[in-house]
């Protein structure tokens, strides 16, 4: 096994770029991780990475050798899932993501119950706006809100999340409500918006008229942390735009009110994406529909029954 983590710790570094963040992931010291990489160049007789004080870059045999680890491991991760699926005792570990209002309110809770159950498979759970690369972070799964640009993954659609406008009662009284949504591209209204790296303009789809309209919008405010826009919400420094499900309990205690309802958001996609392999490995089928059934008891109201 030994010549096996060395591989697996040679991908996670691949992946991350770093070593000592692979080592946090792999929950081993950086100074085993660095060994592994020093035993996998000694057995192959070749340098894998240049490193430097600040930068570890992958050499041209570290490429090579990269391709090759990711076709080992995913040829073992299947071989796994055979036996699994016959012994029907699914394990090992499961690095899944999911968006921060989702993953705070409903997968990270669900978690222990799931591992109660399969006390086999350990769950890494990472949780970001931002959005991620399956393939390149080495995830096995990942919820996701709204409409995946990679093709080469696989969607399981859940739902359709109705989203709101909406504001808090001080903003209100000092702005005023919007007249109309033309009013949200002036400077009349401040917009809260959800920026991450490599985002597009913002643009908010709204229904009107039975038609889809893109509103350009723009406001002082924006993060990368969804719940850092509610929390400006509240605190009444402009409208946001939010699922249903992250903010009911404010709209229904008042602390924030719905704006512009005769144009309402064009609901969000919630789906679960994962890898394509030729076998589903039964650990990440077995958490997929075990969170689904969890999103089904918590969100009842926005699931087909």
């Amino acid at each position: 096994m030994a010549y096996l983590d060395n591989i697996l710790t040679f991908v996670r570094v691949y992946e991350l770029g770093n070593m000592s963040a692979a080592a946090r992931d792999l929950r081993i010291s950086a100074a085993v991780a660095s060994s592994r990489i020093s035993q996998l160049e000694e057995h192959l007789n070749a340098r894998l990475f240049q490193r430097t004080t600040r930068q570890l870059n992958p050499t041209e045999q570290g490429n090579l050798f990269y391709r090759g680890a990711v076709t080992i491991l995913e040829a073992i991760t299947e071989a796994e899932a055979e036996v699994s699926s016959v012994t029907q005792s699914p394990r090992g570990t499961l690095y899944v993501a999911a968006p921060l209002g989702l993953g705070q309110r409903i997968i990270a809770p669900a978690v222990p119950e799931f591992c109660d159950a399969y006390p086999l498979i350990n769950v890494r759970v990472r949780l970001s706006d931002r959005k991620l690369d399956l393939a390149a972070e080495g995830l096995d799964a990942g919820f996701f809100l709204g409409v995946p640009e990679d093709s080469n993954l696989k969607i399981r659609k859940i739902t359709d999340c109705p989203r709101v406008l909406c504001a808090s009662p001080d903003y209100i009284a000092r702005r005023g409500l919007p007249a109309g949504s033309d009013e949200l591209r002036t400077d009349k209204h401040d917009c809260l918006n959800l920026r991450y790296p490599g985002a597009p303009e913002f643009q908010w789809p709204l229904q009107s008229g039975g038609t889809t309209k893109r509103v350009t919008v723009s406001g002082p405010f924006e993060c990368d942390h969804g719940e850092v826009l509610t929390a400006w919400a509240l605190e009444g420094r402009g409208i946001v735009l939010k699922p249903v499900f992250e903010i009911s309990e404010h709209l229904a205690s008042g602390r924030l009110v719905p704006v512009l309802e005769d144009e309402p958001p064009v609901p969000i996609q919630l789906a679960c994406l994962y890898v394509h392999r030729r076998r589903q490995d039964p650990k990440a089928r077995l958490f997929i529909d075990f969170m689904i059934d969890v999103i089904k008891r918590e969100m009842p109201d926005q699931l087909p029954r």
